[in-house]
């Protein structure tokens, strides 16, 4: 906006060296709005001010009221702080309930660990028990295995004392030391037969190595070759196996 030099009469008419009058209304008028919308702007804000006026006192009063608690109850908690504190004891009831059920557990552990071991203890115990007493009835079945054997052998033997009495004597009968002789053999051959003793004589046999002994070979036309023709020690075997081979002489090819 071009601004001219006015003039004021004292009659309040503004008198510029402008070229008409028509401008001078223009200005005025122009003038006149700036005017208007500045002190339209002022008396805004004034009362902007003065509206927002009142309620900042009472803010500051109740931030005063609040601080002055404070400083008065130094102890004093607010909502936030209570729910705080009910939640922290929450916690610790929570805690302390969790440690006694812990504690509970392992009290229950502890028990059935002692129990366990008991067990162990008395297992190992029926078990050394049972490894000693069958050593010892092993021990005792070697040592009286033939205690059968043995009683029955016994017979035999007085049989024998009473066969080599008789032929002690001057006036000894032959034939009944003879007779006396095959019945104390017969009861050998009995009391060895119980115990699974078994005489071999395999004369007239084929040669078997597995329980044969060869001495010697003997050209016979009488018996295919390989045959055994004469037993010089007769062979035992006890339940099938072999205790003494026979030794015999077998046949070959005249």
């Amino acid at each position: 906006m071009a601004m001219a030099e006015e003039q004021v009469q004292p009659g309040g008419t503004a008198r510029g060296p402008g070229p008409a009058s028509g401008d001078r209304v223009e200005i005025k008028t122009e003038v006149g709005v700036g005017a208007q919308s500045v002190a339209g702007a002022g008396a805004g804000s004034g009362a902007n001010a003065q509206a927002a006026s009142p309620s900042e006192p009472t803010a500051n009063a109740a931030a005063q009221a609040t601080a002055a608690a404070s400083d008065s109850n130094p102890f004093a908690t607010g909502p936030g702080d209570e729910g705080s504190g009910a939640r922290a004891q929450a916690a610790e009831g929570a805690g302390g309930q969790t440690d006694a059920n812990l504690y509970a557990l392992l009290e229950d552990a502890r028990a059935k660990a002692d129990d366990h071991w008991d067990q162990l203890l008395r297992t190992r115990a029926e078990m050394e028990n049972l490894r000693r007493r069958h050593a010892l009835e092993l021990e005792k079945a070697h040592k009286y295995a033939l205690d059968s054997f043995v009683k029955d052998l016994v017979g035999v033997r007085d049989s024998l004392e009473l066969a080599l009495e008789a032929a002690s004597k001057e006036q000894a009968d032959l034939a009944s030391l003879r007779e006396g002789t095959e019945l104390t053999l017969k009861q050998m051959a009995d009391v060895m037969g119980r115990f699974g003793v078994e005489r071999l004589d395999p004369r007239g046999e084929p040669f078997n190595p597995d329980y044969h002994q060869a001495m010697t070979l003997q050209p016979s036309t009488e018996v295919p070759p390989n045959t055994v023709t004469t037993v010089i020690q007769k062979g035992y075997v006890l339940n099938g196996r072999l205790v003494r081979p026979a030794l015999v002489i077998v046949s070959s090819a005249g």
